[in-house]
């Protein structure tokens, strides 16, 4: 194996995910983009979305993320738009990616009149499908924080989600706590057995109102941006939106004859007994890789059945045997 220790971060991680998948009732996702400015600046190991009142409507239009150009667009449920005014401020590439991508995923619908492409939503967008959105960042050993401090300072000053956990693996002390921004709550996990202790609740943070995005830090200087409340609307629409449709097994399963995967679809070296990282550690770089065909694991079918997302719902054309194997 490329790497002879366990890859620590990413087992606690997906230990995590599952263990919140199956004691609440939340959209569980991982690895996100959670700022204003530039949504790859800040990610997020683990966010979950709380349902809200319109979650089954928005869970019976589609399975995959929808756009949130395309959600602002003109294009409405009522009327057809000529597809060449849809977005008419975006590059034609641009826009011709987010329609296609939004009738793909059947929250747009076209039809040609008179030799012309129309646009047309297939249902109206339920704006209050979720309720609060949790940020979790994981730090197995507090003994290596990183850049722990800055990140929860990001997110607590930024406050685009309800409330920000950290979940380690440590034991916390009072020195741990100290150093950590007094609204973050955290959590002692075990990975292996899968409980999960409450050191201290987080605090309930401010998503309605302004916020402050950390830009840039250097010696002696801090960047910063003032953050609307409009703008964080937007931006929570867009983290919830990409949870749903991508999930946290967004992973391939190894080509390798060891390669097996858990009940919940994590994948699992049989050789060295412990979920891996196929990404880090699995492939011609491992002394016992062995070619042979990956396990057949459905990951969406065991979503569906784990979790309050629904598979392709009724509002979504069925899709041929076998695309979405991996989703």
């Amino acid at each position: 194996m490329a790497d002879t220790d366990a890859p620590r971060e990413f087992a606690f991680e997906l230990a995590l995910c599952s263990h919140l998948e199956a004691t609440t009732e939340w959209v569980v996702s991982r690895q996100l983009g959670a700022t204003v400015d530039r949504a790859g600046r800040r990610i997020v190991d683990v966010v979950g979305v709380a349902p809200g009142p319109g979650f089954d409507r928005r869970a019976e239009i589609t399975d995959r993320s929808v756009p949130i150009r395309a959600i602002e667009s003109d294009v409405g449920a009522g009327e057809a738009v000529p597809r060449n005014r849809v977005l008419p401020e975006m590059a034609s590439e641009t826009r011709d990616a987010i329609v296609d991508t939004a009738v793909d995923a059947g929250f747009f619908a076209t039809e040609r009149r008179d030799g012309r492409e129309y646009v047309r939503q297939t249902t109206r967008y339920p704006d209050e499908w979720f309720g609060r959105l949790v940020g979790i960042e994981n730090k197995p050993d507090l003994g290596d924080p990183g850049a722990l401090d800055r990140q929860l300072r990001t997110d607590v000053s930024l406050g685009l989600f309800d409330a920000v956990v950290l979940a380690t693996e440590s034991h916390v002390t009072r020195a741990h706590l100290n150093r950590i921004p007094a609204a973050v709550g955290v959590w002692r996990f075990d990975p292996e057995t899968g409980t999960r202790e409450e050191i201290r609740p987080p605090a309930s943070l401010s998503p309605d109102e302004p916020g402050i995005e950390l830009v840039a830090e250097r010696p002696l200087r801090t960047d910063v941006r003032p953050v609307t409340a409009g703008e964080k609307a937007r931006a929570r629409r867009r983290i919830a939106e990409r949870a749903y449709g991508k999930g946290w097994r967004t992973y391939d399963f190894p080509a390798c004859a060891h390669a097996e995967a858990t009940d919940d679809g994590r994948p699992y070296c049989a050789q060295f007994e412990r979920v891996v990282d196929p990404a880090r550690t699995c492939g011609d770089d491992c002394d016992a890789f062995d070619p042979a065909e990956p396990p057949d694991v459905s990951t969406g079918a065991l979503r569906d059945e784990r979790s309050t997302w629904r598979r392709d719902p009724p509002g979504v054309r069925r899709r041929q045997s076998g695309l979405d194997r991996y989703i």
